[in-house]
């Protein structure tokens, strides 16, 4: 569904972000890209959606392919009624909005007008918690009922696939489960692709099919969830376990040892 290939990111001709990003999702599959604050995981979700275009950057090199149509080279406006929607991170919510406009909003690109009005409360099935709160604006909502408005105002577009930027950030642990059973339930359910940006590995892997490591804009390891899970690298410095299974602090690791062990 998704073929990212090589891609390069600069802003402003100036700032190099990726450096030769590659990665796919195929279609019905839920895909994760990991990386540490910085690595280059939302620039690579805003390459794939147009975004970059809005702040000055630009896929110097490579391409980015949807369903076999190259797309890099278009606005995020074509790239959405093509069946691509993002949910950014920092639950972007139209504060002055209710919960309702919102996911209003997130049909905008929708010809079906009378299907509309079912896909809200389709979003209301999944996401109950705000649903009495549909009238209410949504500047006032709780941080975690915010995440639930934004990834429901991205499905509102009906898109094929999804690329969710950290919906777990500064959420409670019992709720970053709730709303990641929710995204398994969404790509099982209503045949959803998506493409997952997490810090929080452990979440992301438990319910993604394949996963990505990049780290300072290139790609660092990949493979099927399951397998990087159980890889000792990502234990040790993504999972914060060590061999023994015991906790220990990123500020132990040399940060030229991972990438010596996985450049090797």
């Amino acid at each position: 569904m998704l073929d990212v290939k090589n891609i390069e990111v600069a802003y402003m001709n100036v700032i190099q972000v990726l450096r030769g990003v590659s990665l796919e999702v195929d279609d019905g599959k839920i895909v994760a890209l990991l990386g540490a604050n910085g690595a280059g995981k939302t620039t690579t979700l805003k390459a794939i959606s147009g975004m970059l275009k809005t702040e000055e950057g630009e896929v110097t090199d490579g391409s980015i392919e949807f369903n076999g149509k190259r797309i890099d080279r278009y606005g995020p406006e074509y790239i959405a009624a093509l069946g691509i929607s993002q949910a950014m991170e920092g639950r972007r919510v139209l504060e002055h909005l209710s919960v309702e406009e919102n996911l209003l909003v997130g049909a905008y690109t929708r010809k079906d007008r009378g299907q509309i009005k079912r896909d809200i409360e389709m979003v209301f099935d999944w996401f109950p918690k705000i649903k009495g709160l549909r009238r209410q604006m949504s500047g006032y909502l709780s941080g975690g009922e915010q995440q639930m408005l934004v990834i429901g105002r991205a499905l509102m577009a009906r898109p094929k696939l999804m690329l969710l930027d950290e919906p777990s950030l500064g959420l409670a642990p019992l709720l970053v489960q709730e709303i990641y059973e929710i995204i398994r339930g969404i790509n099982a359910e209503e045949k959803v692709s998506i493409l997952l940006v997490e810090q929080n590995a452990r979440a992301a892997l438990g319910i993604a099919h394949y996963g990505y490591i990049i780290e300072n804009g290139r790609v660092v390891l990949s493979g099927p969830a399951d397998q990087l899970r159980d890889n000792e690298d990502v234990q040790e410095f993504y999972l914060g376990l060590s061999a023994l299974g015991s906790q220990k602090s990123y500020r132990d690791v040399k940060h030229y040892r991972r990438k010596k062990r996985w450049l090797a």
